[in-house]
This record gives structure tokens, sequence and C-alpha cells, in this order.
């Protein structure tokens, strides 16, 4: 990725609401981030944190009802995808980008043989023969290590693993070479060893094929391995984000600072206990008018049950949201 090149995906003021029978629930508050060529950026969070709408929100792939994108923009090759058409953005969605799901299960439709899902986007977006179709869907199993394509493209859903599942349900979200792969969370479902398979197979695909990825995740051991960024949410917006190494090295966000303390680790004394962040995430039913972890931070003051505060620049690349600064152990001068 080179240095100081310009985004193939620019976030900036996203905020989504759910209308309920009680009112409102604000699920993105004010999300802002970009995306460069060929990046791959770890978004992390604890479930409900506003990760995967936000990205959903992203494509135009909630229910509306209920949900509901009040502001913001999501430009992508010089188009603001908040603003399209409904059929521009369905050629877009599954064609220029890619999207995996956390689920292989639901997501793949059981009464067709994956070769045929495979199919209906090369089809559909690029126009493809049946038969010219076919064998670029039987490259597509071999690109994702599916052995014996030819024959497995006749298979059903049921028919297949669960780390198999989800190697085809990668193929198709590669299926019309996206510039970009939007992953969630798509290993949560798999045991350790399929985890590791998975994540080594994305990173092999990734760097082969030059596309930028947005891999959601709740597990920052897993974005450790892969990511060139990290964003961190929670209470539907972000916290911090910076290089995978800095935000390691010189976490500043208290949220941040609790989940590395539960990442568990090989080497360590035997007594030590894995440990767990106290109380609960916040119900989002207003748009927030202070800090959404302050109940839950060891670190929290009386200014942060007032204000909610917007991200400062830590360093290059890093910024955080947090009225506390973690270098000077005390209330930042702002």
């Amino acid at each position: 990725m080179p240095d100081g090149a310009q985004p193939i995906l620019d976030v900036r003021g996203l905020k989504t609401v759910f209308k309920i029978r009680d009112g409102e629930v604000h699920a993105v508050n004010d999300v802002s981030f970009d995306l460069k060529p060929g990046e791959l950026l770890g978004v992390v969070g604890e479930s409900g944190s506003g990760k995967s709408v936000t990205m959903m929100s992203l494509l135009g792939l909630l229910p509306t009802p209920p949900a509901e994108i009040r502001c913001g923009s999501v430009m992508f090759d010089g188009q603001d995808l908040l603003k399209i058409d409904a059929e521009t953005l369905r050629n877009v969605r599954g064609g220029k980008i890619g999207f995996v799901f956390q689920d292989p299960m639901t997501s793949l439709n059981p009464v067709y043989n994956v070769g045929m899902q495979i199919m209906e986007p090369l089809r559909k977006h690029m126009g493809m023969s049946k038969k010219d179709a076919t064998l670029r869907a039987q490259e597509l199993l071999e690109l994702v290590g599916i052995p014996d394509a030819p024959q497995r493209l006749k298979d059903y859903p049921h028919q297949f693993s669960g780390g198999m599942r989800q190697r085809v349900m990668i193929a198709i979200a590669l299926a019309c070479d996206p510039q970009v792969l939007i992953a969630d969370e798509p290993t949560t479902a798999l045991d350790v060893t399929i985890q590791a398979q998975i994540l080594e197979l994305m990173k092999e695909l990734q760097e082969r094929l030059g596309m930028a990825v947005i891999w959601i995740t709740h597990d920052l051991g897993v974005v450790a391995g892969i990511a060139d960024r990290v964003v961190v949410m929670y209470g539907g917006q972000i916290v911090e984000q910076a290089p995978t190494r800095e935000l390691f090295k010189n976490p500043q966000h208290p949220y941040t600072r609790a989940l590395l303390k539960t990442v568990p680790r090989v080497l360590g004394k035997r007594e030590d206990r894995l440990q767990v962040i106290e109380g609960q995430p916040p119900i989002l039913g207003a748009s927030p008018t202070a800090c959404p972890f302050r109940d839950r931070c060891d670190v929290a003051f009386s200014r942060c049950a007032q204000e909610n505060p917007v991200r400062y620049k830590v360093g290059n690349g890093h910024d955080a949201a947090c009225f506390y600064d973690a270098r000077n152990k005390g209330p930042r001068n702002v």
C-alpha cells in the first residue's frame, strides 16, 4: 500500500438509526474512516458496537424500514453510494465491492448448487456466457482451495463442511474481481484450525489480487496478524484508529486498553487470569451526548458525563476519542 495514496473508499459522518415501536435506536453515530488501495483494515469491537451495521449501511443491505441512514457520505469510484439509484448500487454491490457474511449456511441458498450461486454474479455483472461463467467458477473454487472443482460445482451447500462453505462464500465475493472486499466476522462459526486456514487464505488472496479488505471481528488477536490498520468501535462510533503495530504498542482509549487485556496470552504466568470488561455496552436509544464508555471506564471523570469526546490526533495515522490523556495519566488539556 503506497504512502499518501488516495482512499478507494471514504466514509464521512455516517449516521444510521432503526425505528422501533418505542422510539429509535441510534446504531451508527457520526462514523468517519477511509480505506486505501490494497489495505487490510481491521474493524474491532464487542457485539452491538456498530461494526456490521456500519458496513451494511455502506452498501444498502439494511432493510428500510426499520433502518434509516440519516446523514453522511460514502465516496467510492467517484460517486456517493448513499445517493445513487438502486440499480447502480446493485451493480456496485457484488461487482466492485464484495461482501462475505458471517454464517455461510444461511447466506448460501440451499436449493441451488454452488456452481449456480458462483455463476450468478458473473452472468449478471460481467455478462459472461454460461460456458465462460462455468470455467470461471471452477477457477474460483480452485483459487480458494477447494479440490475437484468441476465436480464440486454440482454439489449443494449441505454437502460442504463449514470451512468449505465459507470458502465458497469467498469465491462468490471474489467472482467479479472486486476492488474492495468486506468480510463480516467470516471465521466466527468455525473451529480454531479452520479459522487459521481461512485467515491465511484471505491474506494470501488479498496480497495476490491487490484488493482492499475490511475485516470485521471482535477478536484483536485476529487483526494483529492480518491488518495494516485497526478501527476500534464502541457504542456505534469510532473511539480509536491507528496502524496495527502502533495500536498494540500505544493504545490510547480506555476501551482499547481493556480489549487488549482480554486477549489470551500463550506466554504468561499460570496464575494470570483472563480479564473481562465489567458492565454492559450502552443502550443506543438516543444520539450520544456523553462518552458511551464512561460507566465502564476506570479513568472517567466529570467531563465524560457532560460531553461526547471527538477524536483528536495522537500521532501519525493515530487518533482517539477520549478526554483522558493516557500518556500523561490525567485529563487532556483541550
